[in-house]
């Protein structure tokens, strides 16, 4: 078959290529420890489940708005205004079946040939993926393992030009778990200001999982509000992978722009998942807490764990839950140690090249996983690595 050139240009995200080949070797009887996906591994919270049950009942099972039911639009620039300090409206908000439509709709509404998007290398390969399928160049911005994974922002600084139409920022990261200092969010926001058509996109999907500090968004800096569209969900706060239901908060022109996207690939968000998203933001949030919680031992453990293994270095996460060390030292490629850590240790894990060039060297495992299957992944991946 002979399909459109740019469909060359879409890469894939191989965490769940991954989990596939780990089902695989499942069903031939092997064992395999799950560090590859990220999805937590807790239930959606009871009231949460209730909510979505009673909105069934009350006949939520219709189209609605494509931008987002008003109640949820509401709750969510209310949930902005305390959390982040942003002065939100509804109207700035559209809601999406997850949150990767908010990351493609705006590139798609940005991204075009002749200008430059900056991203995160590591980083979450759709990023890429989606700048070059928009017809933008992809330019770099390389996390550093010896800086924990943050950026030299006078390299940053050097990248930007009047092509620069966006940057992308995701703090907490996805794969490294670093998270931008405020001192560093607001140089980039200078920088972006330099340039009249240059904007922001704050992918902020892991902002409740924090270990050190604060989150601070870089909309809350002086003319950053109108120069950013900030990306976020339920998926990892709440549990809610599977519901699909994401949003992004962003200046109101772009609003039209983004929702004719929308109408013209999914048409809305499921009703029913959005009244049970009203009771995610306006219900209790010790559960979010909880898992966070659990996820900082989690994280203590992995990290402890990873360090006591020859040949590997493993910074500390600042958020999120994943860990991204460096296998430079077993003398292994990331897909080497990718493959062999499943076939030979029976831990499923990610290759750090998916994350972008500067990935080679590493690979992350995510600890959304029990701590015991963590110390049991971290004795089989010892006597793996020793054995080499």
């Amino acid at each position: 078959m002979t399909v459109a050139a740019r469909m060359h240009d879409l890469g894939t995200e191989t965490a769940f290529e991954v989990l596939a080949r780990a089902r695989e070797l499942e069903a031939q009887g092997r064992e395999i420890i799950h560090l590859e996906i990220g999805e937590p591994d807790f239930d959606t919270p009871q009231h949460i489940v209730e909510a979505s049950v009673e909105a069934l009942r009350q006949g939520y099972t219709h189209y609605g708005p494509t931008p987002g039911l008003p109640e949820l639009r509401e709750a969510i620039a209310r949930n902005s205004r305390e959390v982040r300090g942003v002065d939100t409206a509804p109207s700035q908000v559209v809601v999406t079946p997850g949150a990767k439509p908010i990351m493609f709709y705006v590139m798609l509404a940005l991204g075009e040939p002749g200008v430059e998007i900056i991203y995160p290398n590591p980083g979450f390969p759709i990023y890429e993926s989606m700048v070059k399928f928009s017809g933008a160049t992809p330019v770099p911005m390389q996390l550093l393992e010896e800086r924990g994974y943050h950026p030299d922002l006078d390299d940053l600084a050097s990248k930007m030009s009047d092509r620069t139409r966006l940057i992308i920022l995701n703090s907490p990261n996805n794969p490294c778990g670093s998270v931008f200092t405020r001192e560093e969010l607001e140089q980039v926001a200078a920088l972006a200001l330099q340039y009249p058509d240059c904007y922001v996109l704050a992918d902020e999907i892991y902002k409740d999982i924090l270990y050190t500090g604060e989150h601070h968004s870089i909309s809350t800096f002086p003319s950053m509000a109108d120069r950013t569209i900030i990306l976020d969900g339920f998926s990892k706060s709440y549990a809610m992978t599977g519901w699909r239901l994401g949003y992004g908060i962003m200046p109101e022109e772009l609003v039209p722009h983004v929702v004719r996207l929308a109408v013209n690939s999914v048409s809305c968000a499921a009703s029913f998942t959005q009244r049970a998203a009203v009771a995610a933001l306006d219900g209790p949030q010790d559960e979010v807490q909880a898992m966070a919680a659990e996820f900082g031992q989690r994280r203590r453990l992995i990290t402890d764990g990873l360090r006591s293994i020859p040949g590997i270095n493993c910074p500390e996460p600042e958020g999120a839950f994943y860990a991204f060390p460096s296998i430079k030292e077993t003398g292994l490629t990331s897909a080497e140690f990718e493959a062999r850590a499943m076939a030979e240790a029976g831990v499923a894990l990610l290759s750090g090249a998916a994350f972008g060039q500067y990935g080679e060297g590493y690979v992350r495992l995510s600890y959304a996983n029990s701590q015991e299957n963590i110390r049991k992944a971290i004795e089989q991946l010892d006597r793996f690595v020793r054995s080499l």
